[in-house]
């Protein structure tokens, strides 16, 4: 189920600045009547974010008056330091209560987030059964399809008749996370199909089940990450998978409004990592200060330390540069085209290998398309580059009547701006396509190589291709050189 903190800013504002003070009036005079009228007709996922604008003895307090079928829904869209402080508040009765009815994957969610100690306080509300639920959950590897998954669902067995499933669907589909799909198994618990419930709603009921269902389906390990899980979702566009063991036992299943909060947790994860900083553990209000300066500091020293080998390679060519002083004219120039080009391509690449859209076989077809990118885009911007040189000479020299810093060798000082620019936008694209994929091939996450990181080498290296390139096509040209 969706956490608070992933619906709308702007309506959660909305809420709060509309009912907040009502609220808070009708708390402090006890007007438990007129808070119940209040809260009636509000949907859980509204419910939930007026209290989680509330103080604690507030949010116990509206949370009491709630009807007992609303209370856990509500209590399912709270974010995990909501619903901690919330069970604190209330009695143990019902904290017991809402842990017990609570779907088996969003208890799991929330008590994965808790400290152990924590978790095992609450272990002591379940029942024995939801207890065994818990624990079988939360022994599945973090990440994992089985910390997901719910065991609540609705199974029918394949020499049954429509009416014979319909009639158990009556009976014990209350309690089921979702009634879309029903799935075949066969004496010993063995899946053998899923069937769509409108399959079941418009065939005569006396039709068997092993008639209805095709044995084609697709399931999920627990075992398999949460992220490959996904791809299967988008891959068979499907809103429910069943979950087996290896021996073909369902186990469970998951829903895609689980997966729809992984995929936002990986996007997220990723784009914090593209700007170079370490993944947040937490939403970005609740991280202590010094956690999020302990996220960002260690990218910020490896990427300082990076730029100053963008001094030391401008040391080898100290000498000629006192000499043409004006080619630092065109450091920043050169600087940012490379870095902006590799960021492009890494940008590029790491969203198509979330995608899938690209896999590290395709590695000779990415550089070879990176290449001719980098050759046509440094092209552009290399013509731009010697244009806008000669063009500034001629606007000091013919315009204002000055004499321009760079002399008569101006169009040789395009030349040679204009190399430089092709060589590092070329040397950008390529570098920024190929890191994600080598990152990849070693085992390691492709966000890792976030755009400041490739901006930071190729600003390396552009300052060297383009000093190397000017210092060739200038000797001989330039005095002294």
């Amino acid at each position: 189920m969706p956490r608070i903190s992933s619906l709308g800013t702007a309506h959660k504002d909305m809420l709060g600045n509309l009912l907040g003070p009502e609220i808070k009036d009708l708390i402090a005079r006890r007007d438990f009547v007129g808070l119940r009228e209040t809260f009636e007709d509000f949907p859980p996922v509204d419910t939930a974010e007026v209290i989680s604008d509330l103080l604690g003895e507030e949010q116990a307090i509206v949370f009491r008056i709630l009807p007992h079928s609303r209370a856990t829904d509500v209590f399912e869209y709270l974010d995990s330091d909501a619903q901690h402080a919330l069970l604190k508040a209330l009695g143990s009765a019902d904290a017991a209560r809402i842990l017990n009815e609570m779907s088996p994957d969003d208890r799991t969610a929330f008590l994965e987030e808790l400290p152990g100690h924590a978790v095992v306080q609450l272990f002591t509300l379940l029942s024995p059964e939801e207890r065994k639920i818990a624990q079988q959950l939360l022994n599945y590897p973090e990440d994992s399809v089985g910390r997901l998954m719910t065991p609540d669902f609705v199974s029918v067995r394949d020499e049954w008749t429509l009416q014979q499933a319909l009639d158990h669907i009556r009976k014990v589909g209350h309690d089921s996370e979702t009634l879309n799909v029903i799935y075949v198994l066969d004496e010993n618990g063995r899946l053998i199909d899923d069937v769509r419930i409108r399959e079941i709603l418009v065939r005569p009921t006396d039709t068997k089940i092993k008639d209805v269902h095709d044995a084609s389906y697709v399931s999920l390990k627990a075992v398999d990450s949460a992220e490959s899980a996904i791809e299967k979702f988008k891959k068979y566009d499907r809103n429910t998978l069943p979950v087996t063991d290896n021996e073909g036992m369902l186990l469970g299943i998951v829903t895609v409004d689980d997966m729809l909060d992984v995929q936002e947790a990986e996007t997220t994860e990723d784009i914090q990592k593209l700007g170079g900083t370490e993944a947040l553990d937490e939403p970005y209000m609740d991280v202590p200060l010094m956690t999020l300066v302990k996220k960002r500091v260690f990218w910020l020293i490896v990427l300082f330390f990076g730029q100053m080998l963008t001094a030391t390679g401008m040391g080898f060519f100290q000498l000629e540069l006192e000499k043409v002083v004006f080619l630092t004219l065109f450091l920043p120039l050169i600087i940012s085209s490379g870095g902006n080009s590799g960021s492009q391509a890494s940008t590029l690449i790491i969203r198509a290998m979330s995608l899938g859209e690209v896999k590290l076989s395709d590695w000779r077809r990415v550089l070879k398309r990176e290449v001719l990118s980098g050759l046509i885009l440094g092209g552009i911007l290399a013509g731009i580059g010697f244009l806008r040189i000669v063009a500034w000479v001629w606007i000091i020299t013919f315009v204002f009547h000055r004499q321009n810093p760079i002399g008569e060798y101006y169009v040789w000082v395009g030349l040679a701006v204009a190399i430089g620019v092709l060589g590092v936008v070329l040397f950008g694209t390529v570098c920024g396509s190929m890191l994600p994929m080598l990152l990849r091939r070693l085992g390691q996450d492709p966000a890792t190589s976030s755009a400041p990181f490739v901006a930071t080498l190729v600003d390396v290296t552009g300052v060297l291709i383009y000093l190397y390139a000017a210092m060739v096509i200038l000797k001989g040209k330039v005095p002294g050189l």
